[in-house]
């Protein structure tokens, strides 16, 4: 089995209010990832997935996409160890 990996990620543009969270939820779950996805002060969206790489990697092309209603600018991605700390995919708030 490949190694446990995990990925802090920021999407920015017109991501809150267009059913963001809960796309990322179902793309993760679908995936197998474990984390969370939750609305951000300055408006962008935080995803923290863990899980294998592969399935992280086709969660970011996911996000960079979106739901129809979203437009994403930007998205910021950093590699981390696994923290185990999750139980399923969650959305936050």
């Amino acid at each position: 089995m490949p190694a446990k990996k995990a990925a802090y990620i920021r999407v920015y543009g017109h991501v809150q209010g267009v059913f963001f969270r809960a796309f990322t939820r179902d793309w993760a779950s679908r995936l197998g990832l474990q984390g969370y996805v939750r609305n951000m002060p300055d408006g962008s969206v935080e995803i923290v997935a863990e899980g294998s790489e592969d399935c992280i990697k086709e969660l970011i092309e996911k996000v960079r996409i979106g739901p129809p209603a979203a437009s994403v600018e930007r998205i910021e991605v950093k590699w981390q160890q696994a923290s185990n700390a999750y139980n399923g995919f969650r959305i936050e708030y």
